[in-house]
């Protein structure tokens, strides 16, 4: 790339790498614009592709964005090029929720590492049993501190705590399998055909704790005598408490971005990860994730950490499938 311009190949590594963030369902709920001579990248939210019952509000479609901020961010990086990300850059269009301009040389304090660039292509969920193997404390440091300057706190409660949490969350699983309406929505994106660019194919479905110790997510929502094969997860899991002091659009797409930098720092440092949403679905519900020691904080994510299988991936649409014909630049009319 030359110029701060960037041509076809390098826009759609660009895209490309912004859309191997993770969404709820694997959505993929965001299309993109590239707009003005800057350039500017924007993300805008793809309404078709939204969960009206699982997520009402949008908030997971927000974190999703801002996971793919966060991608884009170190994408341009990759580059040489200094990203300049704006949230909600315009109010009259709300259906605009971020976007990154292609500024100059890369300075000292642009947010970049080989590694978290090259994990990007390597990270997705694994909804397979973990070893029982702790995860160092000078690890979980550095995942903590991958949340703060996003804007976000990330907290990893004692075993009686964590035990808390997943209560609450399979009371919520629990809660979807008697909800008709979000089983119909859920099972719209799973057991997806082998050629599907979107969805969680069967591949990566996690099967069901024996014991009970960790609801994972039963998108089909079978009852008990027709589950998965049974085996016993991690006897103690190490949960993580995404979190921000206030829980605006604008909260919700920096929690996005602390979460992928989180999940990011994890694949680095060769941790598994799975997102246990199940809870944030049900306002209710989420109320109670809240921490006795940070009663007024807004929990964003809940993530699962530990030493496992890979589990199988999910599939990705081709980055130039998201991208939008742009309305022409100033250069483009001026030739």
């Amino acid at each position: 790339m030359s110029s701060t311009y960037p041509d076809a190949a390098t826009l759609e590594q660009l895209v490309s790498a912004a859309v191997a963030a993770p969404s709820m369902h694997n959505t993929q709920p965001w299309r993109f614009r590239l707009a003005g001579d800057d350039p500017v990248l924007e993300i805008h939210a793809a309404a078709e592709r939204a969960l009206p019952f699982e997520d009402p509000h949008g908030r997971a479609l927000h974190l999703a964005a801002g996971a793919a901020l966060f991608n884009l961010r170190l994408a341009v990086a990759h580059l040489g090029r200094r990203p300049v990300t704006r949230l909600l850059p315009d109010p009259r269009d709300p259906g605009l929720l971020g976007s990154v301009r292609i500024a100059g040389r890369a300075g000292n304090h642009t947010v970049h590492s080989p590694e978290l660039y090259d994990a990007i292509w390597r990270r997705h969920s694994s909804r397979l049993p973990f070893r029982n193997e702790g995860v160092p404390g000078p690890l979980l440091l550095a995942l903590m501190e991958a949340a703060h300057p996003e804007g976000a706190r990330l907290t990893v409660p004692g075993p009686r705590e964590a035990a808390r949490l997943l209560r609450v969350t399979a009371q919520a699983e629990q809660r979807n399998h008697d909800d008709a309406r979000r089983t119909v929505e859920s099972r719209r994106w799973t057991d997806r055909d082998a050629g599907a660019d979107s969805g969680i194919p069967s591949t990566a479905l996690g099967p069901q704790d024996a014991f009970e110790r960790l609801p994972m997510r039963d998108f089909s929502a079978r009852r008990p005598a027709e589950r998965l094969p049974a085996r016993s997860f991690e006897h103690s899991p190490t949960i993580a408490s995404l979190t921000t002091a206030h829980d605006r659009r604008c909260d919700w797409l920096r929690a996005g971005q602390a979460m992928q930098h989180v999940l990011l720092v994890a694949t680095a440092h060769g941790l598994r990860t799975s997102l246990l949403h199940q809870a944030l679905e049900w306002p209710e519900l989420r109320d109670r994730l809240r921490s006795r020691t940070a009663p007024f904080d807004h929990v964003q994510m809940l993530i699962r950490l530990g030493y496992g299988p890979e589990g199988g991936p999910t599939p990705r649409r081709a980055g130039r499938l998201f991208l939008e014909e742009a309305a022409p630049s100033p250069r483009e009319r001026a030739t």
